[in-house]
């Protein structure tokens, strides 16, 4: 006599059936799943919500910003780029916008009476007026420096250094360079240019004047229309630094945004380990609960191997049973992953990314660990004699 063919519906009925009749288990086995399966997700989503928002920001603020800063001469000696090497630059057809700013030996205090030496890692910085349009700044309290206002001891505070300061009101007046200042504007965070966040800015002439600048620029953000950018990026060392083009280091935000992005993707990659290892140790759970089951239900399985179910009908249930605990344990991973991401990008103000193959990958690892899990309880299962399984009754 044949066995009669199952269906699929039939199967999945079947499956099915364990589970229902043991929720707490079910519900627990597949708790662990849905753990591993949220973590990878939500590594992976934040990860991505984040690379969103710095890739929004760049695309907003442009990326054809180049960095020009003097390096080191062969000896080992810090170099300095020349007084005239911003107009040189300047003179680069494809070059939109040039400014600097350069370095002074000036420590920057909130009054008179701290003690030297405690500037919180501040430093002033010359700066010319079309150094916030070429950087992609914004005031944020007060205004920039203009014509009248570098010319005399006015100070522009980066948003880092108004924050150590807790100096924000402009007309307050400072202790910078062994003399007051009057704090005229705040910026807000700049993301292309984030050294200027902890600096104190003096007008180019003010600097002079007052703190003893000697002129060298010591960093020149130049923009360059985007289809010349390669072509800018190779002249820049000899225009800035005739005499010695190769002590003259040239980058880009992008550059910086590279580094960033395989630092991140290594953490993702730790963080995406410990997630496989949380779904590893679910898919111990769903077989040990398995194993459990195959040995509560030892008269069911001899009961209907004697009414003619096959071995392989045996194993089609438990596989499919293990598979539909991995599926539920998966698709609550994943909601619960999505649901993770989306609260902490709305709490940071990040765009929602949840990558599709991440998904896709949470799924299919689920109903691998499922099919893996359910495989060795499915064959035991099925080579139980209906004789023994009865005997367990």
């Amino acid at each position: 006599m044949r066995a009669a063919r199952l269906r699929p519906a039939d199967v999945v009925r079947l499956g099915g059936t364990g589970l229902r009749t043991r929720p707490l288990r079910v519900f627990l086995s597949a708790l662990g799943i849905a753990i591993g399966v949220a973590a990878m997700i939500a590594v992976v989503g934040i990860s991505g919500s984040g690379q969103a928002e710095v890739n929004r920001r760049l695309d907003a603020l442009g990326t054809n910003l180049l960095r020009v800063a003097p390096g080191k001469s062969l000896d080992g000696a810090d170099t300095r780029l020349p007084e005239e090497s911003v107009r040189m630059i300047d003179r680069i057809p494809p070059v939109q916008q040039v400014a600097a700013t350069g370095a002074t030996d000036a420590h920057i205090y909130r009054n008179e009476r701290i003690a030297l030496g405690r500037t919180g890692s501040l430093t002033v910085l010359a700066s010319g007026r079309e150094l916030l349009p070429a950087v992609g700044g914004r005031i944020h309290k007060g205004r920039w420096l203009d014509a009248a206002t570098e010319r005399y001891p006015a100070v522009v505070l980066g948003a880092t250094a108004a924050q150590r300061l807790d100096v924000y009101t402009p007309g307050t007046r400072v202790w910078l360079g062994g003399r007051w200042f009057s704090l005229i504007g705040v910026l807000d965070p700049v993301p292309l240019a984030p050294e200027l966040d902890s600096a104190a800015l003096v007008g180019w002439p003010a600097a002079r004047t007052y703190l003893r600048f000697d002129g060298h620029p010591s960093t020149v953000y130049v923009r360059a229309e985007d289809s010349h950018i390669a072509a800018v990026r190779s002249v820049l060392p000899a225009t800035a630094y005739p005499e010695k083009p190769g002590e003259v280091q040239i980058s880009r935000p992008s550059d910086a945004l590279a580094a960033r992005e395989a630092t991140e993707s290594t953490l993702t990659g730790l963080l995406l380990g410990l997630g496989g290892v949380a779904l590893l140790v679910g898919g111990v759970g769903v077989g040990n609960t398995m194993v459990i089951s195959v040995l509560e239900r030892r008269p069911e399985i001899g009961l209907r191997r004697a009414l003619g179910a096959t071995r392989g009908q045996i194993r089609t249930q438990f596989v499919t049973e293990s598979l539909l605990l991995s599926v539920i344990g998966g698709l609550g991973g994943t909601v619960l992953g999505t649901l993770i991401t989306a609260a902490y990008a709305l709490s940071r103000g990040w765009p929602t990314v949840v990558p599709v193959w991440a998904t896709a990958a949470g799924v299919g690892a689920t109903l691998l660990i499922g099919m893996i899990a359910g495989l060795y309880p499915a064959v035991r299962a099925s080579r139980l004699a209906p004789t023994e399984a009865l005997a367990g009754t």
